[in-house]
């Protein structure tokens, strides 16, 4: 199922500039998301991360993950219209930079899930290279 922004728009809350997703590949409701986000260098944070050389920050990486994850935790239909905020960050790495022109491919599977609360295990990926790991606890609100 291929989604663009108008559908991950009715999914998720999130909007420009910090819906971080340009579309999802392939989701599987409550399971898994793969989503991109393709790296221009009109960007706003590159005007200050860092002007001699510019680097999408790492932690908007992780943000672009969590967002693919709620599009899979909340297109399930009992989530429908609700809102999934961050538990929590663990065992995240930083493998790589992401720079301007790079295609990212964003990838979060869910783990686990009691109740409201779940675990995602995301990765996110340039040319096949992994450029941030990281599991991401997240409630649903």
């Amino acid at each position: 199922m291929k989604l663009g922004i108008k559908e991950i728009e009715k999914i998720i809350p999130h909007r420009h500039p910090f819906l971080l997703l340009d579309y999802i590949e392939e989701l599987e409701p409550g399971v898994s998301a793969v989503g991109y986000k393709c790296v221009t260098f009109r960007e706003d944070f590159f005007k200050g991360h860092f002007p001699q050389e510019p680097v999408m920050p790492g932690v908007l990486t992780v943000e672009a993950l969590a967002q693919v994850g709620a599009v899979a935790i909340l297109s399930l239909e009992e989530n429908k219209g609700k809102t999934a905020y961050f538990g929590g960050i663990n065992k995240c790495r930083f493998r790589g930079k992401v720079v301007p022109g790079d295609k990212v491919r964003l990838e979060t599977k869910i783990i686990r899930q009691k109740g409201p609360m779940g675990i995602g295990e995301a990765v996110a990926s340039v040319d096949g290279k992994v450029v941030v790991k990281a599991e991401l606890t997240f409630v649903v609100g």
